[in-house]
């Protein structure tokens, strides 16, 4: 059989470099690509390069997984293995509908149970016996709003200038005042706006309100200790320390059970 065209899309380097190590282990598979982004999976899997595959991460800072699917609908799409460190989307429609599901972090036995799965398959379509289920898959899984509902960045006006910030590098979010102060990477930009509507516009996935005054970006997050008064002390990757408040406890809880085994 062919080797079987494999494209790699997913936003964190390691989880990139985990699936191409476990592919080089497994015979029959070639990497054809790598995206880091949704938009270049969209731009990668509409183009004219046969891929029969596709490792596809649910959650990216652009496009979900989802939203990638749902711009290509009207291309021929490979099959796709959908990988996420989150278990509380819809996993059973994806169980239903897709070739494949895998959880972060991969474990090696299960990824080779998905190949044997994914083999299998490609030799039946490429035999013509079975055509991939595209459109059941599309009309069937709540897909995620139009990438247009969170903004991908953000306005910030100052006189006789404006400018953007990539929500992606925002890493988190200060109230001061009657503006809200946005920390990116280690530049503060002041953006006139309450800390409550920036919370209702951007992405309760990524950016969760630890505080009165403070929303952070969870992708920036090191570690979490038990302070005092039942309050959290949080470090980001940069060595910021950040409080959280008693009364945001409930927020964090419900962030951290996503990491409960």
């Amino acid at each position: 059989m062919d080797p079987i065209r494999t494209v790699i899309v997913d936003d964190e380097p390691l989880a990139r470099r985990r699936i191409r190590q476990l592919l080089a282990d497994a015979s029959g598979f070639v990497v054809a690509g790598e995206c880091t982004n949704g938009a270049e999976a969209v731009a990668a899997l509409s183009g004219d390069a046969a891929v029969d595959l596709v490792f596809l991460d649910v959650q990216m800072p652009d496009f979900s997984g989802l939203q990638v699917l749902q711009q290509l609908s009207a291309f021929a799409l490979p099959l796709v293995v959908f990988v996420t460190a989150y278990d509380r989307y819809t996993l059973q429609a994806f169980e239903a509908h897709a070739v494949d599901y895998l959880l972060k972090p991969l474990d090696p036995e299960r990824f080779s149970r998905c190949l044997a799965h994914l083999r299998h398959r490609i030799h039946q379509q490429r035999a013509g016996t079975v055509p991939p289920p595209w459109e059941t898959l599309l009309r069937t899984l709540p897909l995620a709003p139009p990438a247009t509902t969170f903004p991908t960045q953000l306005l910030i006006k100052q006189p006789g200038r404006l400018y953007f910030v990539p929500v992606a590098q925002v890493q988190y979010l200060e109230a001061t005042g009657n503006y809200v102060t946005v920390h990116a990477q280690g530049e503060p930009h002041q953006l006139r706006s309450t800390l409550s509507q920036l919370e209702r516009q951007l992405d309760a996935t990524f950016f969760l309100r630890i505080h009165r005054s403070l929303i952070v970006n969870t992708q920036y997050i090191k570690e979490l200790r038990p302070w005092t008064h039942g309050e959290y002390l949080l470090t980001l990757h940069d060595g910021t320390h950040l409080t959280s408040a008693r009364s945001c406890n409930e927020n964090i809880q419900q962030f951290l059970k996503q990491f409960a085994s």
